[in-house]
């Protein structure tokens, strides 16, 4: 049984639920506040794979236990120790490969902004200029651009 996580801007809390199919289209309502506009994010497991543990409740056939998942992250993780981080291309490339391999769509305004990176414009130029935007597509104070982290809720909902 799947579990997916998916924040709630009004909570700026991230919840998990599970799913009986392999469901992704779907988001579901907060289950504190009822709110209808929650976004998939990725799991802290998908993100953080480096770790060698296996995480909890991952099943079989689970694309978190793939061995090749966690070689392409660890590979990943190398490749930001040696990269400039004021070579905005880099940047771009990295945030490209992070999306990547967290499955995630890049939205709108990830998109402008990795192709303003790519043509090797000032990554704080753009920060000023599409923050806003960043911010409302993540949740507000959904992380990333100075917006407090979101808290996690520790239950298990139905989708």
């Amino acid at each position: 049984m799947p579990v997916y996580e998916f924040l709630c801007p009004s909570c700026n809390r991230i919840y998990s639920f599970h799913s009986f199919r392999v469901e992704t289209s779907r988001a579901p309502r907060c289950p504190k506040c009822g709110a209808e506009n929650l976004h998939r994010v990725p799991s802290r497991f998908g993100v953080a794979a480096a770790s060698k543990a296996a995480p909890a409740g991952g099943g079989e056939g689970d694309e978190r236990d793939d061995p090749r998942m966690e070689r392409e992250m660890m590979r990943f993780a190398a490749e930001l120790e040696g990269m400039d981080e004021s070579d905005p291309r880099q940047m771009a490339a990295a945030v490209r490969r992070m999306t990547e391999l967290a499955g995630e769509p890049v939205t709108p305004a990830m998109e402008e902004m990795i192709r303003r990176l790519e043509a090797g414009e000032d990554p704080e130029r753009i920060e000023e200029e599409l923050g806003d935007a960043l911010e409302e597509e993540m949740g507000e104070g959904g992380g990333g651009l100075g917006g407090a982290a979101p808290t996690r809720d520790d239950g298990l909902y139905p989708m």
